[in-house]
């Protein structure tokens, strides 16, 4: 795994909190957090390839989280998210390059905008989902931080594609 081609997931963050205040769109943190999730998850399985992401997935009881993301937006609560978050390992409110701003991306904001933050947790729990195997039939929920593995999220994301594995 090459981690200097991995984004911090702040970084993502910070690109859907400024579509959203651009674009005048709802952005809550749990909508935020699916986001980010759903990027990384199509990343991954269209990619078949490095994560987009520098951190790991967590399984918790309302759905898949990146931590970094959740403790950064939580002071929002329920309402619009209002300014960009701040990574604490570089000290900054981390902006995505222009190279960084891939097609993806950009295509998971035109196609989840309008979506709740519950639509997209409630997408995110279906049968089968990555989340609902680690939490529910790996035991998950009986661990706190359950890591939701990216072999596991490439995989589920490359069905949902049409591509196979092989």
């Amino acid at each position: 795994m090459n981690l200097s081609t991995q984004i911090s997931p702040i970084s993502i963050s910070n690109f859907f909190v400024n579509k959203a205040i651009s674009e005048g769109v709802e952005l809550t943190p749990m909508k935020l957090l699916k986001l980010v999730y759903l990027a990384h998850g199509w990343h991954l399985g269209l990619n078949n390839a490095t994560p987009l992401i520098s951190e790991a997935v967590q399984a918790w009881k309302f759905g898949p989280v990146i931590n970094s993301v959740y403790h950064d937006f939580k002071s929002f609560k329920d309402s619009q998210i209002t300014s960009l978050g701040f990574d604490p390992t570089t000290l900054t409110y981390p902006i995505l390059s222009d190279t960084q701003k891939t097609p993806l991306l950009l295509k998971v904001w035109d196609v989840y905008k309008n979506w709740t933050g519950l639509e997209l947790s409630a997408l995110t729990h279906e049968d089968g989902s990555p989340w609902d195997t680690v939490w529910n039939k790996q035991g998950g929920k009986n661990k706190q931080g359950a890591i939701i593995p990216n072999d596991l999220i490439a995989d589920y994301y490359m069905k949902k594609s049409g591509k196979s594995n092989g």
